[in-house]
């Protein structure tokens, strides 16, 4: 017999798409990360914004939980739902709602993922700047909710860049439109941009109006190879001073050869412990000299010691699946992902700390580190050996990370460069934030959702 909350559900909205098969409970309830048990109570997936806010006024009312749902790419467990919430997934909510060319804005709905955004602002001759890996999987809404970086930060910056407005139902019920795709509006608080990055506690976005952008100029793709850690911030250094930018990312001999074993086509001969895959403009032949003249330099300087730069389309997207080939070639080991950022400044000297830890800590462990350098974000990823219990390596992780996150904080850094908190990194809130800024978030939570009910155990702890 359905449970009397359900039932009540359903008389509210009886057109509302309900699931409760094991298997939609088991799919739904959990996103990249395997280390809950999901446990939801059902999964809704509404197809309006008022099927949303009965949702959430019904939460309250009954005080159920709800774990807002987009594609559930996420790293950090900030999808999961493994204490019987009702999971809202966003999915039906997937459509193009309008483009403003006066504007160069397009309004979607939530639930649309970031390749079919791109592929709408293509048609208008316009990109969508912000792009990574997963752009065939994950939402908006996601997006959205963890402020999401990617491969073109050092272009374009994140995700909060490139939102003009959104509508958000907040944790009390209520539908608020926030900026309303405004340039200029300095009429108080932003509320628009606590939503950006919150992780659904404050309420679920249903409508984002995004801002687009010319396509850059003629790019090329060149693939480096270098001879030590030491070279990749002087390379960085040096290019960024003589060429236009669009992105500047890094990878390990070991992560190279994990892509490699996964189908990607070796560039280089021979090997080498680092590598980048940096994209330039390349519009005129006055820039491809210019890049020319800085790898020679850098060759010159001992920085690089083999390179190749990419002769057709096909042969950029091979140099580019090097990279963003990684995250998938790894799935199959059940890593342990650290997500973790720095000023670009202090990146050289945390390098050298950082790998010494992982050297001491994680003896005979396999250790696969690449990022986007070019922002100082770093993606740790520590593979389970087969032996190992997974409850046993989690527990041995989770003490190397303790003391990243002290480190981190020596540095002035952040243990979450672009995943979010979630249930992941909870623990480590405090190394990133002040006592101070955590109970003022804590102080706006109640705000948006005083019967805390949005995504609850995400971020921080509810006080009892």
């Amino acid at each position: 017999m359905e449970n009397q909350p359900l039932a009540a559900l359903r008389r509210q909205l009886p057109s509302l798409r309900l699931l409760d098969a094991a298997g939609d409970l088991e799919h739904y309830g959990r996103d990249w990360t395997r280390r809950w048990t999901p446990a939801p109570l059902a999964i809704a997936l509404p197809a309006s914004i008022d099927e949303v806010q009965t949702i959430v006024r019904w939460a309250n009312a009954e005080r159920v939980a709800l774990v807002p749902s987009g594609g559930r790419t996420g790293l950090s467990g900030g999808a999961v739902a493994a204490n019987g919430e009702l999971v809202v997934s966003l999915e039906r909510m997937n459509r193009v709602l309008g483009f403003d060319a006066i504007d160069r804005t397009l309004t979607v709905e939530p639930g649309i993922t970031l390749h079919a955004v791109h592929e709408a602002a293509r048609t208008h001759g316009l990109i969508y700047p912000v792009d990574f890996a997963a752009r065939g999987s994950c939402s908006i809404g996601g997006n959205i909710a963890t402020n999401a970086g990617g491969i073109r930060v050092i272009r374009y910056g994140n995700t909060r860049e490139w939102v003009a407005g959104l509508k958000l139902v907040a944790g009390n019920g209520e539908l608020l439109d926030l900026n309303r795709g405004l340039i200029k509006n300095s009429s108080g608080y932003d509320l628009r941009q606590l939503a950006i990055g919150a992780e659904g506690t404050l309420g679920i976005v249903v409508e984002a109006t995004l801002k687009l952008t010319d396509p850059p100029l003629p790019s090329q793709v060149m693939l480096l190879g270098l001879p030590n850690m030491d070279a990749l911030m002087c390379v960085f250094g040096l290019f960024r001073s003589r060429l236009a930018l669009q992105a500047f990312e890094f990878f390990t001999d070991i992560a190279l050869a994990h892509v490699l074993a996964h189908g990607a086509q070796r560039a280089l001969d021979g090997d080498h412990p680092y590598y980048v895959v940096t994209e330039y403009d390349a519009a005129d032949e006055r820039a491809e000299n210019a890049a020319l003249m800085a790898f020679e330099e850098a060759a010159e300087q001992g920085w690089i010691a083999d390179g190749v730069i990419a002769q057709s389309d096909a042969q950029a997207a091979a140099l580019w699946r090097l990279r963003e080939g990684i995250t998938e070639s790894l799935a199959k080991f059940q890593p342990y992902k650290n997500d973790v950022s720095m000023r670009i400044a202090v990146v050289p000297a945390f390098l050298h700390e950082m790998q010494a830890l992982l050297e001491r800590e994680y003896p005979g462990i396999e250790v696969v580190w690449f990022g986007h350098i070019g922002d100082g974000n770093l993606h740790i990823n520590v593979l389970k050996p087969a032996a190992a219990s997974s409850a046993d390596f989690v527990r041995q992780c989770e003490g190397v990370t303790h003391e990243l996150a002290e480190m981190l904080q020596r540095h002035g850094g952040s243990i979450s460069a672009e995943h979010g908190i979630g249930l992941v990194k909870k623990p480590y809130l405090d190394r990133t934030r002040s006592a101070a800024e955590i109970a003022l978030m804590r102080g706006v939570r109640r705000v948006f959702d005083p019967n805390g009910i949005m995504n609850p155990g995400k971020l921080f702890d509810d006080p009892a």
